[in-house]
């Protein structure tokens, strides 16, 4: 038997199942804060969470390897994770990570000898307006160069604690560079909700109605209807009905800010210094769908954001714009619990969301039914996106008419958009839906642009043919993703950047993404290493159409988006890698020998196949 590495654990570990309680929907959280008192997950601490929890060990197992930012495997003391989105490649990531990695003589990918420190990467941490970015222990890097990786390195062999470091390795600015009604005009906190309760619940929901606000994730499903949808549902448990509109009035609501969409930031920006407004429009979606619980779930990449927001709900309730009887209102009462996340991306997904949030795999559900009738234990839940509770404050404020009066009929309102890449001003721009991509480029300086990713990877590559197009829901609908690519880029090389994303991202869970996801990433890489012919092609599309229609949910429906696209619109970057063969196999046994005729000296007939 193998002697047991950690014989205290269950002292080690007291203070944080004491935190969390014996409550199993808190596994998440509970495993977070393992892996940062122990740098990973150990055996020991399985059966102690098992044990405390009262859940089989392979449910905790299960959890602790879903999520990017969770290990059951040794990881150094100091865990060093690059941003690898293709913003950052452009920036130059993964020349500096090698050089990080020469610096400490550690292998990408593996534990340093002396268990001191690892080097990987992880998908993008929403920081591309300032990269190339990382996290060390889950910590935000910004604007990263061979100097600061060089006082980082020293950092890290003098073992001093991250909480130490200098603050300016930590700097995280917002770069808001256009200001609209969302973000322009001043905002009093509790002002929305004061304008609520004199004109009453149904008459807001009216005036959302009216504003016809619909969520800015992407999707676009109108505000209104999901709110009177959740405050309408009945849902059933064991045959008895839980939830009614006169009965136990049990509804949650649910602040998505799980912003994971390579190349969106805009979340990080509304929560870093519009957090009163966010929290203000999920009181207002409270009190219109009778919830009295909400849950802010928070992307593991913004652990930075914890505290302050949880110093922002503080002062919100000693204002008395949370907890119970808000404002003085009698049985109006609703508070907020801030949930964080460990790095997967799938979480994006409303149901996968609600999953995490009871403490499981971030998997989604089969649909119907839906969370407003059946979301959050069971119970009818509202998920809205972080932005979209931030208009539902100024419509709360203001009036529908105030908000339908911007944009286009089927788009009102404005929208955030999340912009890098090759611009000389990187950042938050809000425009009135309906803007153009031409006007949105003259303004952010993307003088020399050939294309623009719209809404990130599962979004749209428009080309410079279509740059009259317009930001809106009947055109090009975007969560706020806004990536800018000169003529000097190779296209391809963003398509290989994002089919290495989903096949990371995927859930697993179905056949066609889970497969699908990882042949197209192959056969990406073979067109990469000079081995792709016409035949690949006709696959890729062929795969595109798999993941696209039997997929289980908008993952794998989006995941062959980037490189469908970039085939349509620039097959040049395609075909200039392509042999003229019609059929080249993927993997090259002879070359895979070069390494063995290296090591022997040999390199004679017989060596070579």
């Amino acid at each position: 038997m193998e002697p047991c590495e950690f014989p205290d654990i269950e002292q080690r570990l007291s203070p944080v199942l004491q935190r969390h309680g014996a409550d199993a929907s808190r596994l998440l959280q509970i495993l977070r804060d393992v892996q940062d008192t122990l740098h990973f997950i150990p055996p020991e601490a399985v059966t102690c969470i098992s044990s405390h929890l009262g859940i089989p060990r392979d449910s905790v197992e299960g959890v602790a390897g879903f999520y990017s930012f969770l290990s059951l495997q040794p990881a150094g003391e100091y865990r060093v994770l690059f941003s690898d989105n293709i913003t950052d490649n452009m920036l130059g990531n993964r020349e500096l990570m090698q050089y990080f990695c020469n610096k400490l003589w550690v292998e990408q990918g593996r534990v340093s000898e002396d268990n001191l420190v690892s080097v990987d990467t992880t998908s993008c941490t929403g920081m591309c307006d300032q990269g190339p970015a990382a996290l060390v222990n889950g910590w935000a890097l910004t604007n990263l160069d061979q100097n600061r990786l060089d006082l980082i390195a020293e950092l890290i062999r003098s073992r001093k604690p991250v909480a130490d470091w200098p603050p300016m390795l930590f700097e995280v600015v917002d770069n808001i560079r256009r200001k609209d009604t969302l973000l322009g005009d001043a905002f009093e906190s509790g002002s929305a909700i004061r304008a609520t309760l004199t004109r009453g619940t149904r008459e807001t929901l009216a005036e959302v109605d009216k504003a016809n606000l619909r969520g800015r994730g992407g999707a676009g499903f109108k505000t209104a209807s999901k709110w009177t949808f959740c405050h309408a549902a009945v849902a059933e448990e064991e045959g008895s009905v839980i939830c009614d509109i006169g009965g136990n009035p049990e509804r949650f609501i649910v602040c998505n800010a799980d912003e994971g969409e390579p190349g969106t930031f805009k979340d990080r920006v509304l929560l870093t210094s519009y957090a009163d407004l966010v929290f203000e429009g999920m009181t207002i979606g409270a009190r219109v769908v009778g919830a009295s619980k909400g849950f802010l779930y928070l992307r593991g990449e913004y652990r930075y954001l914890l505290e302050p927001l949880e110093a922002v709900l503080k002062r919100r309730r000693e204002a008395g714009l949370l907890g119970d009887n808000i404002l003085g209102e009698a049985g109006f009462s609703f508070d907020i619990e801030i949930h964080l996340g460990a790095g997967a991306y799938i979480c994006g997904e409303e149901s996968a969301l609600i999953e995490s949030l009871e403490g499981k795999r971030g998997r989604p559900r089969n649909r119907p039914p839906f969370p407003v009738t059946h979301g959050y234990k069971g119970r009818p839940t509202v998920v809205d996106n972080v932005e979209t509770f931030a208009a539902a404050a100024k419509i709360g404020l203001h009036g529908g008419e105030w908000f339908a009066a911007q944009g286009t009929p089927q788009s009102t309102g404005t929208k955030l958009l999340s912009i890098s890449g090759d611009v000389s001003r990187p950042g938050i721009y809000e425009y009135p839906f309906g803007v153009t991509v031409e006007q949105i480029l003259r303004d952010c300086g993307g003088d020399d642009a050939h294309a623009v990713q719209i809404s990130g990877p599962s979004g749209t590559l428009v080309s410079w043919q279509e740059f009259g197009r317009r930001i809106a829901f009947e055109d090009l609908p975007t969560a706020g993703a806004f990536m800018v690519f000169h003529r000097k880029r190779e296209m391809f090389a963003a398509a290989h950047n994002f089919t290495h994303f989903f096949a990371h991202e995927s859930c697993g869970f179905c056949t066609p993404c889970r497969v699908g996801t990882e042949l197209q990433k192959k056969i990406m890489d073979k067109i990469a290493g000079g081995h792709g012919t016409p035949a690949d092609l006709e696959e890729l599309k062929h795969l595109g159409g798999i993941l696209g229609s039997m997929s289980h949910c908008g993952l794998g429906h989006s995941a062959a988006n980037p490189v469908l696209d970039t085939l349509k619109k620039f097959p040049g970057t395609f075909e200039r890698k392509l042999k003229a063969l019609a059929f080249e196999p993927a993997f090259d046994l002879d070359g895979a020998l070069e390494t063995a005729r290296k090591i022997t000296g040999r390199d004679d007939e017989w060596a070579h196949l």
